[in-house]
This record gives structure tokens, sequence and C-alpha cells, in this order.
């Protein structure tokens, strides 16, 4: 008999869920983050990527000197669309600089919004320690932080990362996000966070039908685990995480959009967009093409 894992692993990619949806690769501006907000998509746009995560300190950069509406119209200009954006970290712990990022989200989120973009990335990067108690003020935290973007339209979207002291798991982020239970707050996938940290892959087992709404796409390198930290990851494609078999199961959950590739390696960020887009392309479609999700 098949273990949870050997099933998980075994799933076939033409197995029931995903409704058809394809899934597409993204270019997230991290990415490219030497290169600024122009040179960035110029080059992604010239390598044949459609789908962007923009990034809002490289917008604004941008935006001082030419304006919101020249920043958005170059996406069009090259056929490109913001699906995702970077958000605010510390909207679901409980500690003393929430205040702050309340007031950073409402100050974001028109910005965003203005963006044409209707989710942002909000990462729970905390080192603090935690009881039980504050995992209930965290989901009404995250309800504040829903009700303060719900009237722009931009869904909330908690990130769950390695190391993280209070949501460092796939499990907790999804039982954070169902408690908070509000429309635009949902619980978000990273490739990264999920196989580097304490997450299991049977976990994924757990994702409700459509309940992931954004997936962040990339390797975990062939190293300790104790030696890893936020910037070691790799091109879809490199490393050791199992990617096609998460990609199947993430299918058989529903989930048919974006995988935004997010990489922080020096030797990338200062890289010509244009090469490392194609790169990323060259290593990363063949695995969609035999997950049967592209």
């Amino acid at each position: 008999m098949l273990t949870r894992r050997e099933a998980v692993l075994a799933a076939p990619a033409v197995a029931a869920g995903g409704g058809g949806k394809r899934m597409e690769l993204c270019l997230h501006q991290t990415t490219s983050a030497a290169a600024g907000y122009r040179q960035s998509l110029e080059g992604y746009a010239k390598a044949g990527i459609r789908l962007v995560e923009v990034i809002p300190p490289r917008v604004e950069e941008f935006a001082r000197k030419e304006g919101m509406a020249a920043a958005r119209r170059l996406l069009s200009d090259l056929g490109l669309r913001a699906v995702s954006s970077g958000g605010v970290r510390g909207l679901a712990e409980p500690h003393e600089g929430r205040a702050k990022a309340l007031e950073e989200l409402k100050a974001r989120a028109p910005m965003i919004a203005e963006m044409g973009v209707d989710r942002m990335v909000c990462p729970c990067g905390t080192t603090g320690k935690f009881t039980l108690d504050d995992y209930r003020r965290g989901a009404d935290n995250l309800r504040e932080a829903g009700e303060i973007v719900k009237p722009y339209g931009i869904t909330a979207m908690l990130e769950f990362m390695r190391g993280s002291t209070f949501a460092g798991t796939l499990e907790t982020a999804l039982e954070l996000t169902r408690q908070a239970a509000h429309p635009n707050v949902r619980p978000m996938f990273d490739f990264y966070h999920f196989w580097a940290g304490l997450s299991r892959l049977e976990d994924l087992e757990l994702i409700r039908p459509g309940e992931i709404h954004h997936v962040h796409f990339q390797g975990v390198p062939k190293m300790p685990r104790e030696l890893l930290d936020n910037g070691t990851r790799e091109m879809p494609g490199d490393g050791v995480s199992p990617l096609v078999p998460i990609l199947r199961a993430l299918r058989r959950k529903g989930y048919g959009g974006p995988l935004s590739v997010e990489l922080f390696y020096p030797r990338l960020q200062q890289a010509d967009p244009y090469q490392v887009a194609m790169e990323i392309r060259r290593k990363a479609e063949p695995i969609l093409r035999r997950a049967g999700v592209a």
C-alpha cells in the first residue's frame, strides 16, 4: 500500500482538479532588482514573458520621474500584465511595529490598485516568540488587513516563510487564513519556503480546492538545509525540489495561474534581464510540460 507521501509523488498530472486552467511562467522583478522598472520589463517582454510580479519600490522610483500613467502604459506597450505585487510584512503576527505596517498597507494599496493589480504578497518573516493566543490575534489581524485592502479590490495573500516563528509552514498559513475568514485574505504558496522549510509533502493534501491564490516558483539548492537562507533559491529546474509532483498536486487542488519566479542571487539580479528570463524559460518550461500544467 502506498504511503501518503508516495501517493502524492505518484499522482499523475491528469488527476481531477485544475479545471483545465494552465499555469504560466511569470517573472518577479526582484529577480532583476538592479535593472530598474523599465529595463527589467523590457528584458522580460523581449524573452517572451507575458506575466510579471511588480515590486513597489521599482514602481515608485519610475513613477516619481514619469508618473503612474506611464508605468501602466509601459506594461501595456510591452504586452505585459502585472498579476501581483510585493506587499507589506508584519500584518499577521502581533508585534510592536504592526501599527506602522498597517499604515504602510494603507499607503501601498491605492498605488497597487492604480497599477491594475488585484493581489499583494504579505510575507511573515518574523523571528519573535509567540503563544497560542497570538494565533487567535493573528486571524483577527489578517481580517483587519483584509478590510483595509477590500475597497481597492485587492487580496492580501499571506506568505509563509521558511524560518518564520509564526507562519513558517503551509499548514499554519492555511489555518490562519481560514480562521480569518475574509474574502480579501487568501494563502499563497512558495516552492522555496515549502521545500526548504518544515512543511511536508503530504501537507499539499490539506489544501482545499481553489484555496491557493498565487504561487512563487523556485528550486532549493543541494546543500545542507542548515546553510539555506532567504536568498539561496535556484531557477526552476536546478536544485533538488520535486517540482513536477508539487505542480501536479497544486493542479489537482485547482490552481491554474501564474508561477512567479523570484530569485535573489546577485549574479542574476545584476545580469541582463533578457538573458536571465531566457535561461529561466529554457529550464522551467520543460518542467511545466512534464507536469502537464502548461
